[in-house]
């Protein structure tokens, strides 16, 4: 079949390779001059099917009012104007607080390990039939608590994820520093951590980017530099998508690329947190909503200090990764609408928690000065496409043709490779080999 997919992230990406390899035809359209240019750019980089918990929970309510007055919160609800497109985040947020209750937890968990664990298989099949490097490190995720009340519920979460078949165990804090030597310098700090041999972690910008080299070696064309101006229905099936091919400017006058008509016998959204309101375009309504987070990536000065484990602060909330003679440390979320600025108060706030935890933890390994300091932080924002579960939506919508691949919230990279293939098992009448309960709209 010929089959349309818009976005070039790690998930459309994915999705395209998969398609391919069952012999489809593929175009991919991208408003951005490459791959992994939004979202999937520059992530924690963990490979977390152990780490899966939903941002929903018991807890979360209490906790999300209390954090609404810390800048650098985990998880900051920044209330829209509820008239317009403002009432969208009012109604995620209803569904959001119907899943904080045991019951929902341990069943939205139960799938995302589901999905967790067959992208790993993906991703694994997929470097080792490629040879892609990425700055891979196969040693592991280590959780750090420097809270004994929270280190003592460690056990409850380790044990939910051992029921799925995730090997995640409870270790003291003298095994953690053991795991990973780099945090006796903050050890005075630690009380105890999780540890999962079988995560890993990598850089999903250059996974996905050399992917994408390797889908149009095999055929694909990538449409770069073209925005999707909206999807054209009729009788309720999709009938092509239009796009637009990439501004230029001549003799100082902006002039908007040319209006293209692409039609295909399918058509799968693969845009992220724009995915959403693209489809509501035609009638199909999704409660997928941007969470903006945070990372900052620095160049390590001291190799002999670095990690070599990624790792999650649980009192802060962050994801640290090495990544070849950088460290990222990504974290925190952000729930005010498609705002990407990091010059508001806000945002400066929280890029430069990330820079004062990694000094706390790692002090001297790496630069972590900021502008006003004279150094140079590599600070960026991208926003997750979240749902109230963390559940994605794979699969078919009510429109004839068109598709969906959207709302993987922070666990895109760990869910990408197994939601591309999966989707493309489904396209192509196969039915995935996982416990999933695949749904569209």
């Amino acid at each position: 079949m010929k089959i349309l997919v818009l976005g070039a992230g790690i998930i459309g990406v994915s999705t395209a390779w998969h398609l391919l390899e069952r012999g489809h035809e593929v175009t991919v359209v991208e408003r951005q001059p490459d791959a992994a240019m939004e979202t999937s750019f520059a992530n924690a980089a963990q490979i977390s099917v152990s780490y899966c918990e939903p941002w929903a929970n018991r807890d979360a309510p209490l906790k999300a009012l209390k954090w609404m007055f810390s800048k650098e919160a985990p998880l900051l609800f920044r209330p829209q104007n509820p008239l317009g497109a403002g009432w969208l985040q009012y109604a995620w947020g209803l569904e959001f607080l119907a899943n904080c209750n045991d019951q929902a937890f341990e069943r939205n968990v139960q799938q995302l390990v589901a999905l967790g664990a067959y992208s790993h298989t993906a991703l694994k099949d997929l470097v080792a039939s490629t040879g892609i490097e990425y700055q891979r490190l196969e040693r592991g995720i280590a959780h750090y608590y420097t809270d004994q009340k929270s280190f003592d519920t460690a056990g409850d979460a380790a044990a939910l994820m051992r029921k799925y078949g995730v090997a995640r165990q409870v270790v003291a804090k003298d095994e953690l520093l053991r795991i990973e030597p780099a945090l006796r310098q903050f050890a005075d700090s630690i009380v105890g951590g999780t540890y999962t041999p079988s995560d890993e972690s990598g850089d999903a910008r250059v996974f996905t980017q050399e992917l994408a080299k390797r889908c149009k070696a095999r055929g694909a064309q990538f449409l770069y530099g073209h925005s999707i101006e909206g999807l054209e229905v009729s009788g309720g099936a999709i009938n092509s998508v239009a796009v637009r091919a990439g501004t230029t400017w001549a003799c100082g006058i902006e002039h908007a690329g040319k209006l293209l008509s692409l039609q295909a016998d399918q058509v799968i959204a693969a845009c992220g947190s724009y995915t959403a309101p693209l489809l509501r375009s035609v009638g199909v309504k999704l409660p997928i909503y941007p969470g903006k987070g945070y990372s900052a990536t620095f160049q390590i000065l001291k190799p002999e200090l670095a990690p070599q484990v990624s790792t999650i602060d649980d009192e802060k909330k962050i994801a640290i990764s090495r990544l070849g003679d950088q460290l990222r440390v990504a974290g925190t979320i952000e729930v005010g609408g498609y705002d990407l600025t990091l010059d508001s108060s806000v945002a400066r706030a929280r890029c430069h928690m990330l820079s004062r935890r990694i000094e706390q933890v790692y002090p001297g390994m790496c630069d972590t000065r900021t502008v006003e300091q004279g150094g140079e932080p590599n600070y960026w924002t991208g926003l997750r496409p979240a749902t109230p579960t963390n559940i994605p939506y794979i699969g078919k919508t009510r429109v004839k043709g068109l598709w969906v691949n959207a709302g993987h919230g922070t666990l895109g990279w760990t869910h990408g490779a197994g939601s591309g293939k999966a989707i493309a098992e489904l396209i192509s009448g196969q039915k995935p080999e996982m416990q999933f309960g695949f749904h569209g709209a």
